[in-house]
């Protein structure tokens, strides 16, 4: 069995000796950005997606660890360890592997084989699998005892059998072949509910759905799911044997190939016993034990096992999707060091406004009433210009919720009439404003403030600097993810947390402006610490050097050590305190001015005079290449933001609606979300549109973000408005005609429509029609039921 340290590096494509560094230092406390960025001669250069994979891997191996001693204990004190059952528990590279090997010999509630037993039936089961040539019937006579509850012969036989069925499904040689076969062969098929029809309407296409268990995605698998727990759907796992599964077998009955496929199962479990129908009198006997033993047992412990293995599949890439979608929307383009008007657009409350300064600071906040039933869109506009003119706002951001296309007009209005405030708009998510406004953390920032204003601040600081203000929320609630709510929280909840701790980190935070909640999320620093890094800064001022954080109660050298590289102080005292470059590396830098004789204030930015250094004149026992690279690349471009350039989306003049849109318009957007089956744009229509896997290039696409990110800005052709439903079909193929069906998914495509099922009965059956309408807007309608 190799050890943790080598299962790692096989899986992450690294050296044991560099894992078992990484191991260290995590055990140490450091955290994953820290040990990717100023650790990399430790480590040998893992970089964080590696060191990621390796904590996540590490805990569940150590966790098989635990499970396997606590195994090997149990069984111990039952004194049922031999050797080779120890050798197999040592060698066991799965919790699954493991459960099998352990699952004779767990503690259970007495079950009908161990009646069985404690009656003196054993040596009759023994006895009967033993020599097939005994006649059950005689051979059982000797086994009738009324006194231990065995009144005749056919109560012998069935105490036999229920041993002989609890034997062999414990059998773990036996429960792991089937259970991949199972995997391999399977056909997950759901089915409505009698009487769901209309309650469950929703899941309509997956009211008589077949398809294999390992094609099926995980939008599908969660949907499926979802609808099982509500009541509406039936899901059961079934065996097809392989002869049916290699021919076309579209026109037979579902329920036949089922048959067959259980048939074929029941082999499989004589095959491994070597039972088989010679024409002795205990043949038959012992293959139906092993019919009985699929059926009653086997199938349905490697159903839960196979949905169990299947849902969390669906879960893992569920929760990656959100994570990838979070980390692409809080790396969004900033548009930084800007004076930003907030609109929280609404109708019968008004539009409430919020305006704030270069650093984010409150300036005033107040409400606006242009849309019915007040209709003051005149006075509106003459407030708005009279503010933007008096506090200098230069960017007006509007959210995207009720009434924001009407917002917009208002705005763009406003910039007609006044070009002299040289003023800009963007369209913002609010997505997760509301759950901020109303959050302890917003009660505390602004104590005085109504809650509806808070969210009118949030949509402005959010345009300044995305990161900073949405790492107030709950990443749950900002809404990038696929059928969130339906995976395991605890998974996604630290999934999302490691994103925003490399977003912030990547980036890096602004000392002397960071809200608590953001330097929360800075390596090393707990919530406590960041509280009393703020109350220090009111107290005492702004930070002049990154070593005066060392001031800060509670923050210990350890502390330091992990967060000072990540802290950025603009025009403090040190040049270098604004850099990604360590404290601990000032030494190197101070060589690297004494080779070039030059002040830190003429070197850093130069990178003409940079690029001329040779890195390896610089090094020691302490700082290696890799260290004195990066702090030469630093030097070139000190606190660089890795985020791109702020651009925004120009909506179409004159669509604000979906009754605006027409097939064949081409509009720019900006993508919303991204799923496994394609991407949502918003087109300012107030309805995000779908772009499906299969139109978003020419190109195949496995998965959407080869193509696209959220955030992105991009063109693209409605396809079809369906305004019953509310929904749009988009493609960003250009070039594709209206009506052409290469624009939408055909309908056997796995990745973001229903497959047409490879067995069972055609469309139709059960009562049900086959869809109509565009493939397209059906799969925009699964999408939607997230």
């Amino acid at each position: 069995m190799l050890s943790i340290e080598h299962r790692i590096a096989e899986e992450i494509g690294a050296r044991p000796l560099q894992v078992s560094a990484a191991i260290q230092l995590l055990d140490s406390g450091a955290t994953v950005p820290f040990i990717a960025r100023y650790r990399k001669e430790v480590t040998e250069g893992l970089d964080d997606t590696q060191l990621r994979t390796l904590e996540e891997r590490l805990g569940y191996l150590r966790e098989l660890e635990d499970r396997r001693r606590s195994i090997l204990e149990s069984i111990e004190s039952q004194g049922k360890l031999t050797d080779a059952l120890r050798g197999d528990i040592l060698a066991a590279d799965s919790k699954a592997r493991l459960e099998d090997l352990y699952l004779p010999y767990k503690p259970k509630r007495r079950t009908k084989a161990q009646i069985a037993r404690e009656a003196g039936l054993e040596p009759l089961a023994d006895g009967l699998f033993n020599d097939p040539s005994l006649v059950p019937a005689d051979f059982a006579l000797g086994f009738v005892d009324a006194e231990k509850g065995v009144a005749d012969v056919k109560a012998a036989l069935e105490g036999a059998r229920h041993i002989l069925m609890e034997r062999w499904s414990e059998d773990p040689s036996l429960v792991g072949s089937l259970r991949d076969w199972l995997w391999e062969t399977g056909q997950l098929r759901a089915k409505v509910l009698d009487g769901k029809q209309t309650e469950g309407a929703k899941y309509r296409d997956y009211f008589d759905h077949v398809e294999p268990i390992q094609a099926a995605p995980s939008h599908r698998v969660l949907a499926m799911m979802r609808g099982r727990n509500e009541g509406i759907l039936d899901l059961e796992l079934l065996p097809v044997a392989a002869a049916l599964s290699r021919n076309a077998a579209s026109e037979t009955p579902f329920e036949e190939i089922a048959a067959a496929g259980h048939k074929s199962a029941e082999g499989r479990v004589g095959a491994h016993l070597k039972l088989a129908d010679r024409g002795r009198p205990g043949d038959v006997f012992l293959l139906d034990c092993a019919r009985m033993t699929w059926r009653v047992k086997l199938h349905v412990h490697l159903t839960l096992d196979s949905f169990g293995k299947l849902r969390e599949a669906a879960e893992e890439e569920a929760i990656r999707v959100f994570a990838a979608n979070l980390k692409d929307l809080l790396m969004a383009a900033p548009a930084g060091h800007k004076v930003v008007l907030g609109l929280d657009p609404g109708l019968r409350t008004g539009v409430k406004i919020a305006a704030v300064d270069h650093t984010g600071k409150v300036l005033t906040t107040g409400v606006i009433y242009p849309h019915a039933p007040m209709n003051r869109w005149d006075e509106s506009i003459s407030q708005l210009a009279a503010g933007c003119k008096q506090l200098g706002v230069q960017l007006i951001a509007i959210g995207n919720g009720t009434a924001s296309r009407e917002t917009e007009q208002l705005v763009s209005e406003l910039m007609k009439k006044h070009p002299e405030l040289k003023l800009a708009k963007v369209v913002v998510s609010e997505a997760g404003a509301s759950v901020y406004s109303a959050s302890e953390l917003a009660a505390k920032e602004f104590p005085e403030m109504d809650v509806s204003l808070r969210g009118a601040v949030s949509i402005a600081r959010r345009l300044q600097d995305p990161l900073a203000e949405l790492v107030k929320i709950d990443p749950k609630a900002i809404g990038v993810g696929q059928y969130q709510h339906d995976v395991n929280q605890v998974k996604l909840a630290r999934s999302l947390d490691a994103v925003v701790e490399d977003c912030v980190n990547a980036v890096g935070v602004d000392l002397n402006t960071a809200s608590a909640a953001l330097l929360t999320r800075v390596s090393g620093l707990s919530a406590g610490v960041a509280e009393n890094v703020v109350k220090f800064r009111d107290q005492y001022g702004a930070f002049k050097t990154r070593a005066d954080l060392t001031k800060v109660p509670r923050l210990g050298d350890k502390a330091f050590e992990q967060a000072a590289g990540f802290l950025r102080i603009a025009n403090g005292d040190n040049p270098l305190d604004a850099s990604g470059v360590h404290p601990e590396s000032y030494p190197v830098v101070e060589r690297i001015l004494a080779k070039s004789g030059r002040d830190i204030r003429v070197l850093i930015g130069d990178g003409s005079s940079l690029k001329k250094l040779n890195p390896a004149e610089f090094t020691d026992e302490k700082f290696g290449l890799p260290t004195v690279k990066d702090i030469i690349r630093e030097l070139e471009k000190p606190g660089r933001d890795p985020r791109p350039e702020f651009v925004t989306p120009t909506f179409a003049e004159g669509v604000h609606e979906l009754s605006h849109l027409k097939p064949g318009m081409v509009l720019e957007g900006r993508i919303s979300n991204v799923a496994a089956f394609g991407a949502f744009v918003d087109i300012g229509v107030h309805q995000d549109g779908l772009v499906h896997v299969s139109a978003l290039s020419s190109k195949f696409v496995k998965d959407p973000r080869e193509v696209v990110k959220t955030g992105d800005i991009v063109k693209v052709k409605v396809i079809e408005v369906d305004l019953l439903r509310k929904r749009v079909a988009l493609t960003m193929r250009l070039d594709d005609p209206i009506g052409d069906a290469k624009a939408g998914p055909k309908r056997d495509d796995t990745r973001g429509v229903p497959k047409q099922r490879e067995f069972g009965p055609k469309p139709g059956a059960m009562g049900q029609k086959p869809a109509a309408g565009n493939a397209l807007a059906d799969a925009f309608a699964r999408a939607k039921r997230q």
